[in-house]
């Protein structure tokens, strides 16, 4: 006797539906909305056999969704399909994805870049400051004239070929001589009515006051002997230099600057070579010089030729100081633009070849030294002044200065006026 509803047997066809069956009309389990598992379905027939005798208790459906109180899901009536990658499985819960907080994250973003800035510009700083060479000592200089307004910079070409191998020197046309004298001297003021750059001949007939042996330290007085202005750095260095200049101006210097041949040339190359414009055609065998008229790119032993030549201009070492005048600024606007500031691979080289070679004073600082750039770079810019120490005339093949209006000059400099005298 079978105890299945008809239709439920393998072996009963009843209706005409089920295994086998040839007729279209579907199994009543998938019809039916509800069926409750365990309750016998209406109609005719036994009921179903009770759990226990053989067959397997059935899930619920008795909530009409699909699935019952057991936690079981049929997956039939929420369209989840199981087993994908990132599909909702039993007992999961889906979670919307918190929208990105982008406020947050442009916060953290200016912090880390300011972050490396700061960092990056301090370790820049103590390294360019470890490589400035701090030789000069301005207190040893005696009986010193009162400090004005404004800054006094005495910034010194040496023909220094220290350090220089034997190609060098024949590729920069700068002999073998040894020691080092000065090829030019300017004064630098910086204030509040622009820069004033003044050059001093090197043959300027100066006097040789007393001093004191920056090596020795034994007093040397005064005899009153007169020289060339470059004799006095030849003599005992920078510090006699400082102590003649400050003697027969009466302007105090506040710091020192000396860069050598070879310095000057590795700046140059360092910013790829700086634009001038040549006046005249230039041709020097003593310092190499071979130019035509016109704007063109100086390297580095060019412009070495450039500002040491005197011997093919008309004017000689006037001549040759206000070219001097010119390249000097000239540079220090191209070291001072966008395209050298913000490039580190010309940056860093830059500086690298300028702090190596410059000696300075013991109280020169990054900033002052970068202050003195900006002010020359003025005067290339038309903002500022150049011109000679004013010249009188000549004396034993030295050139005198004008007694008046380098007196007239000093009082300007000294009260941070706007320079109102005019030099050779």
């Amino acid at each position: 006797m079978n105890d299945w509803p008809e239709g439920w047997s393998g072996d009963n066809r009843g209706s005409g539906y089920g295994r086998g069956s040839a007729s279209a009309r579907p199994e009543s389990a998938r019809v039916m909305r509800q069926v409750r598992r365990g309750t016998p379905p209406p109609g005719p027939g036994p009921s179903a056999p009770p759990y226990g005798a053989g067959v397997p208790q059935q899930p619920s459906y008795a909530d009409g969704q699909g699935h019952g109180g057991d936690g079981y899901d049929s997956g039939y009536n929420t369209g989840q399909v199981y087993g994908g990658g990132g599909g909702q499985g039993p007992g999961r819960q889906v979670r919307d994805r918190p929208a990105p907080n982008w406020r947050r994250r442009i916060k953290w973003t200016a912090i880390t870049v300011v972050t490396v800035l700061v960092v990056t510009t301090v370790g820049t700083y103590f390294w360019a400051d470890s490589k400035l060479n701090r030789e000069v000592d301005l207190s040893k200089v005696i009986e010193r004239p009162g400090a004005g307004e404004g800054t006094n910079y005495l910034i010194v070409g040496s023909d220094s070929r220290e350090g220089m191998t034997d190609e060098q020197k024949k590729d920069l046309h700068t002999g073998s001589a040894e020691g080092k004298r000065t090829d030019s001297m300017m004064i630098l003021h910086t204030g509040d009515n622009g820069a004033t750059l003044i050059s001093l001949p090197r043959d300027s007939d100066v006097e040789i006051p007393s001093f004191v042996g920056s090596e020795s330290g034994k007093k040397y007085p005064g005899t009153g002997r007169h020289t060339k202005l470059n004799a006095a750095y030849a003599e005992d260095g920078p510090e006699l230099l400082v102590r003649t200049i400050e003697h027969n101006t009466g302007l105090r210097l506040d710091h020192y600057v000396e860069i050598g041949f070879a310095g000057f040339a590795n700046i140059v190359d360092a910013v790829g070579g700086v634009e001038m414009d040549i006046p005249q055609d230039i041709k020097d065998k003593k310092s190499g010089a071979d130019f035509k008229k016109g704007k063109q790119t100086l390297n580095g032993e060019e412009a070495l030729a450039f500002v040491r030549t005197r011997y093919a201009l008309a004017g000689s070492d006037l001549d040759r100081t206000k070219n001097q005048q010119k390249f000097l600024s000239a540079l220090a606007g191209q070291v001072a633009t966008p395209s050298t500031v913000l490039n580190p691979f010309k940056l860093y080289p830059t500086m690298g070849a300028g702090l190596d070679s410059l000696i300075v004073d013991k109280d020169m600082g990054l900033f002052d030294l970068a202050s003195m750039f900006w002010a020359m770079k003025s005067v290339s810019g038309g903002d500022g002044t150049s011109m000679n120490m004013p010249i009188s005339g000549s004396v034993g093949g030295n050139l005198k200065w004008d007694d008046a209006k380098v007196k007239k000059l000093v009082e300007e400099l000294k009260n941070d006026e706007k320079v109102t005298v005019s030099g050779n």
